[in-house]
């Protein structure tokens, strides 16, 4: 009986322990709760920015935007959040988010809920919240060079860069996987909407 009891207790510790921890880290590319669309969010300069990376209907135009010299630009590449910083203490990072359909911006916070789970949540004028969960569909992203040099890191020092995959359906027998020579948005740190924020 003695044996058994510990027998159980070294599995419930090894078990316990088995769980792979997971680091906080919203950059990558998540699927937004309706399907439609990609985010790809990347630390620029230390904030967080989000652009959309892929559409399931390729095309859209920014056309409910209240700048009329903007209703043209594409959708695609087009910055939805908006220089999120980290909150101290706690893994959010609050900032804004574009909302194309009605072209307005709100204040957000995003929060991850796990490794493949961001949640996000807008508000008008600090109340009428409301919020929805993203799906990740690519790993996340590691510093760009232009990002690391923006803050001052010395060359030798840059990680390699990766962008993550603009399809977000689920690989298939004999489907190929998305290549970065293929990814129209690349990195976001360097499109021209974030570059004169972040740099």
């Amino acid at each position: 009986m003695r044996k058994l009891r510990k027998i159980t207790s070294v599995g419930i510790f090894l078990a316990s322990g088995i769980a792979p921890a997971w680091a906080a880290d919203p950059t990558g590319d998540w699927r937004v709760a309706d399907g439609v669309a990609n985010i790809r969010i990347a630390e620029c300069n230390g904030s967080m920015w989000g652009v959309v990376a892929w559409e399931k209907t390729p095309g859209g135009h920014d056309s409910s935007n209240p700048d009329v010299s903007k209703r043209n630009r594409p959708t695609l590449a087009m910055p939805i959040l908006l220089d999120m910083k980290k909150k101290p203490g706690v893994d959010q990072w609050q900032g804004q988010v574009y909302n194309a359909k009605d072209g307005q911006t709100y204040s957000s916070t995003i929060k991850p809920l796990g490794p493949d789970q961001l949640e996000i949540q807008g508000c008008v004028l600090g109340f009428l919240c409301g919020g929805e969960t993203w799906t990740r569909v690519a790993p996340p992203i590691p510093s760009s060079p232009s990002n690391s040099m923006a803050k001052g890191t010395a060359k030798s020092q840059l990680a390699p860069r990766t962008t993550g995959s603009v399809n977000p359906a689920a690989k298939t027998p004999g489907q190929k996987q998305a290549t970065a020579a293929s990814d129209p948005v690349g990195d976001i740190c360097l499109l021209g909407d974030i570059a004169r924020f972040a740099h």
